[in-house]
């Protein structure tokens, strides 16, 4: 089994054109400020794929404690980036915790936008010929961020975790399945590996409907397998979320699939569980207690305990963001979706978006060829012949 595993994780990176040894991190420490009470957070660049620098924000507690801490990196949805609120509210609340915590840029999103704007979307206008190669970058830029953790002297690299949402639960699942340095994985909205028609099979996306059907060989149990040799994987999804056709492929859905892929991987252990939340649409619930308990389970933060978990108190994001200025879009502020989550916690700021841009303007005008989307979709159409797509049959999947 280890060597068919194997076999499928080079398979896998290879068709998203992920390199075998990653490049040199590079990671240069810009400034540093206090985004809140008990945290200290970092501005950071470090390498990619293709030439490319991320920049990141990166959370610690302060004071720093003597013990090792666990490691998170969050992987936003298709838009966001670090300057979303779940970025920077994960980042403080987990850094309180007890843990260093890592959040990015996407290509085409914040500072790796030509004009610094989040919500762009620019990476969509690539043709969807090179979404494979759209896929492996975003591949190596969540690789980098393991990476940063786990050269880290503050950082246990057997304490990572990953929390991805969204399109950040279609790249987080895939890097689970190829990347054993993940301990623990969190996919909130998302997890939908299987079959065609699912929401990364749809759309003009390339960023997810080339490298899924690249893929879909390995889509479903084999992928969870993967993940199962890795470690565990946490799936929480709201049972109306019609953005990832949850109503259609729900609990029964992903019993049979969790089914065959304890058959797969020939035990039950480190198999993915899940959570489904009633009446719940489309949201990142790693911040609710029930993602900060898995990841105590998981992870063991540093400052917090079990009972620390159950008897924080919560905050209101829709009651929170507007009391604190935070941008949240009209259809994400809905109570069904993000407005109406519960997280642990109270006392988090809205943090500025100056506060969480991490080079100076200058150095921004300086290094823009290395950070922009239009710079690397340049280089690679150039530099890469396009691939065509697999056409594989589409099956109706209901939307919200």
């Amino acid at each position: 089994m280890a060597q068919r595993d194997a076999a499928w994780c080079t398979a896998i990176r290879h068709r998203l054109h992920v390199p075998d040894v990653l490049p040199d991190l590079a990671v240069k420490t810009w400034s540093s400020f206090s985004p809140a009470k008990g945290v200290t957070a970092e501005r950071v660049t470090y390498a990619t794929a293709d030439g490319m620098t991320v920049p990141a924000i990166v959370y610690m507690p302060d004071p720093i404690p003597a013990e090792k801490l666990p490691g998170i990196v969050v992987v936003n949805g298709h838009g966001s980036d670090k300057f979303g609120w779940y970025a920077f509210w994960s980042g403080i609340e987990f850094a309180r915790a007890g843990a260093m915590v890592v959040t990015y840029d996407p290509i085409g999103e914040g500072e790796r936008n030509i004009d610094k704007k989040s919500n762009a979307g620019s990476h969509d206008g690539l043709p969807l010929e090179f979404g494979t190669r759209l896929a492996g970058l975003m591949q190596v830029d969540l690789m980098q961020a393991v990476t940063f953790l786990a050269q880290r002297k503050e950082v246990d690299p057997k304490r990572i975790a990953v929390l991805g949402y969204s399109m950040g639960s279609f790249v987080a699942g895939i890097t689970g399945a190829i990347d054993p340095r993940i301990h623990a994985l969190v996919l909130s909205g998302g997890g939908v590996f299987g079959g065609a028609g699912s929401y990364f099979d749809r759309g003009n996306k390339p960023c997810q409907v080339s490298p899924y059907r690249a893929l879909s060989e390995v889509i479903g149990h084999i992928l969870f397998t993967l993940n199962a040799d890795r470690g565990p994987t946490l799936v929480m999804n709201g049972l109306t979320d019609g953005v990832m056709g949850i109503p259609n492929t729900g609990p029964d859905w992903f019993a049979k699939l969790r089914t065959d892929t304890i058959a797969m991987h020939g035990s039950d252990a480190n198999m993915f569980t899940t959570i489904f939340y009633p009446e719940v649409g489309h949201r990142p619930s790693w911040v609710t207690r029930d993602g900060l308990l898995w990841l105590q389970e998981q992870i063991h933060f540093t400052n917090w305990t079990r009972a620390t978990i159950e008897s924080a108190p919560l905050t209101h994001i829709s009651e929170w963001a507007k009391a604190n200025d935070v941008f949240i879009t009209k259809n994400y502020l809905r109570e069904d979706r993000e407005g109406g989550l519960m997280a642990v916690g109270t006392d988090v700021p809205g943090v500025k978006r100056d506060d969480l841009m991490v080079l100076p303007s200058a150095d921004w005008d300086r290094l823009k060829p290395q950070l922009i989307y239009e710079t690397w979709a340049a280089k690679i159409m150039k530099q890469y012949p396009p691939e065509p797509m697999r056409d594989i049959p589409v099956a109706p999947v209901r939307t919200q």
